[in-house]
């Protein structure tokens, strides 16, 4: 069964429609992004008594991480799947126990969105054996490609590749993960001449510290590696092979300048990586986003390569409501969009919800900070 929702035109509080009848999805109504209410006092309103500045995508089930794609004019969102496990939080994200993947599809931004079946269960990948985290997704001759994080039978974070005719899936993962792969946050930016390129990397919970030498040492820490006055530990890239599924390179650091094109240090946690990268393209530069995760940035560097080097440019979005923040930018029928998450429904940091709002560019290419609250 699938589950639908939809964005009104009114300009009034949300609502919910019932129905499922003649076996077609039931639609549920809820404000549009862009309208507001006739009276501002109906609009939900953060713990602190914010207005949001965009509503979730989805009422009665809780998706993060959103990784959007515009397929066939049409726009695909591939987020985690919230649920909860009762697990308390941490610091290596245990609570975060996320064992699916579900779909968003709709034809516009602020459209009817459609809550797809279970594409990928962790239960069909005979590798993983928990921690279906955030995943993104690609297409090329014909194919649709979802890449996951998963941690191995051995507690250890891996990059996995499912394949399908069809952008919702049901996806049929490989029964290795990718080999050279590591850490967590899968990204595939596919480059104007066809070429796709695979960043990754989160460090704490993602692992990426534990292999500051290039191998996996257990006991690499849980955090960082402690080195505030060197660089940073950087996010990687590596062009993947033709069949989609391989790296065609290994792993290389995508390094991230501050202004005076020193590489950012470990101590700056305003700039310095965390996890979530996110490559896009704009007016022939390579615009590298990412979270800086316990300073809850989703911040930009630019380069003119997609392997970097990038300068830090700034942030997208100011932090928001929960303690992670991870996105996407897309353009559809010329404009940009971001699609992110906050805690807006429950208030608590392994419950999230999906969000899309557009995004602004100066005419240098530099983009206006978005604040997650209209005051």
């Amino acid at each position: 069964m699938r589950f639908s929702l939809t964005f009104s035109t009114a300009a009034a509080a949300i609502a919910l429609l019932a129905g499922c009848s003649g076996g077609k999805a039931p639609q549920n109504e809820t404000a549009a992004n862009t309208a507001a209410p006739a009276n501002a006092s109906d609009e939900a309103r953060s713990p602190d008594g914010k207005r949001y500045l965009a509503q979730p995508l989805v009422k009665d089930l809780y998706f993060a991480d959103p990784s959007a794609h515009v397929f066939n004019g049409k726009i695909y969102i591939y987020p985690s799947h919230d649920v909860d496990m009762g697990i308390p939080d941490d610091d290596l994200g245990s609570q975060y126990a996320m064992h699916d993947y579900q779909v968003l599809s709709m034809d516009r931004p602020g459209g009817p969105v459609t809550v797809n079946p279970v594409a990928l269960d962790l239960k069909q990948v005979p590798w993983a054996s928990e921690k279906a985290w955030a995943p993104d997704a690609a297409f090329k001759n014909g194919t649709y490609y979802l890449y996951f994080p998963a941690k191995d039978k051995q507690g250890v974070f891996r990059i996995g590749v499912a394949t399908s005719t069809s952008p919702v899936g049901p996806f049929k993962a490989e029964p290795q993960p990718i080999q050279g792969s590591y850490s967590m946050d899968p990204a595939v930016f596919t480059d104007e001449d066809g070429q796709s390129y695979l960043y990754l990397g989160g460090i704490w919970g993602g692992q990426l510290q534990r292999w500051a030498t290039g191998k996996y040492d257990p006991n690499g820490g849980d955090t960082d590696l402690k080195k505030d006055d060197q660089p940073a530990l950087s996010g990687k890239v590596a062009r993947l092979a033709p069949d989609m599924k391989s790296l065609a390179e290994p792993l290389r650091d995508a390094v991230i300048l501050d202004e005076k094109g020193k590489p950012v240090l470990g101590g700056d946690h305003d700039r310095r990586f965390f996890e979530a990268a996110w490559m896009f393209k704009r007016g022939g530069k390579y615009y590298y986003m990412y979270s800086t995760g316990d300073t809850h940035f989703l911040a930009y560097a630019v380069g003119k390569s997609p392997y970097g080097p990038f300068k830090y440019t700034g942030r997208i979005l100011e932090p928001v409501q929960g303690w992670t923040s991870h996105g996407s930018v897309f353009e559809y029928q010329g404009k940009w969009y971001l699609a992110y998450h906050d805690t807006q429904l429950t208030n608590k940091n392994h419950l999230r919800s999906a969000k899309i709002t557009e995004l602004t560019f100066r005419p240098d290419g530099t983009i206006e900070t978005l604040k997650p609250f209209k005051e």
